[in-house]
């Protein structure tokens, strides 16, 4: 088992609703993060007015699951974190 101070890779799947709404914050707590991602894309989705981000991280499974868990308690955003199971 990984010591929570090992660093892991990892990809983070957000799911913005009302992007307009959340971007935002969204951005910041991103950006908050920044020393751990090493790479985003984000994909809108117009026509349901939704969005799309992928990050890839590289940070200790508390820093990963740290940012996993302010970006889902922001309201009309949902964040899934998988990462490798080898540090």
């Amino acid at each position: 088992m990984a010591l929570s101070s090992e660093k892991r890779i990892g990809v983070i799947a957000i799911i913005l609703e009302n992007p307009k709404e959340v971007q935002g914050r969204v951005n910041s707590i991103i950006s908050e993060f920044g020393g751990i991602v090493t790479g985003r894309m984000g994909i809108p989705n117009h026509e349901r007015n939704m969005g799309v981000l992928s990050l890839i991280v590289e940070g200790s499974e508390n820093e990963i699951n740290t940012l996993t868990g302010k970006l889902g308690n922001i309201q009309g955003v949902n964040a899934r974190a998988t990462m490798a199971k080898q540090s």
